[in-house]
């Protein structure tokens, strides 16, 4: 698994137009959030901090067990720092979503589960507020919100926490438990 460094930086290229992580020796990250969510800082060149490391650590420990390749999970990690730290503040879009549920606040890392009437998706929890989280979708596979839209792997969503169930890890696998 990719270690965080100190000679890690995030920077804009203008013609990706996309936030980068520059890795040293040659490799670059691209960060899959779209310019329009990103705050001002992000257009700055600024050094991944040791927060960002903490953040960065503490995401991997919770994607652990999570049926991705090890690249998949640096890239979920990453982008998952990369929200944290840059992304503007959201509205939740909870109505894409149904209520599993009250009194669940769920953690920074933590695996949730969404539902609607299309399906199931599993989404790790980004940034968590009083009453609804900033979370990321971790399956590969994209994730039906209507029959017109759909979220893809790393792509950010604010939701309510009565819509989230808890997840079990099962023999590697991963389970909702509502209740």
């Amino acid at each position: 698994m990719l270690k965080p460094s100190d000679t890690w930086n995030w920077y804009y290229d203008n013609k990706a137009q996309s936030l980068m992580l520059d890795l040293g020796m040659d490799m670059v990250f691209r960060v899959n959030l779209p310019y329009k969510v990103l705050i001002d800082s992000a257009f700055s060149e600024c050094k991944f901090s040791v927060d960002d490391a903490s953040a960065y650590q503490m995401f991997v420990e919770h994607i652990s067990f999570l049926p991705l390749s090890e690249p998949r999970k640096v890239e979920l990690a990453l982008n998952c720092v990369a929200a944290k730290r840059f992304h503007k503040p959201m509205l939740p879009k909870s109505w894409f979503f149904e209520p599993q549920g009250c009194g669940y606040s769920p953690e920074e890392g933590e695996i949730v589960s969404l539902k609607n009437d299309l399906g199931e998706g599993h989404f790790i929890i980004v940034e968590n507020y009083e009453c609804a989280s900033m979370c990321m979708l971790v399956d590969m596979d994209s994730f039906a919100l209507n029959p017109i839209k759909y979220m893809a792997f790393c792509e950010p969503i604010k939701v309510m926490h009565d819509r989230m169930a808890k997840m079990q890890v099962v023999n590697s696998a991963y389970y909702a438990l509502v209740g």
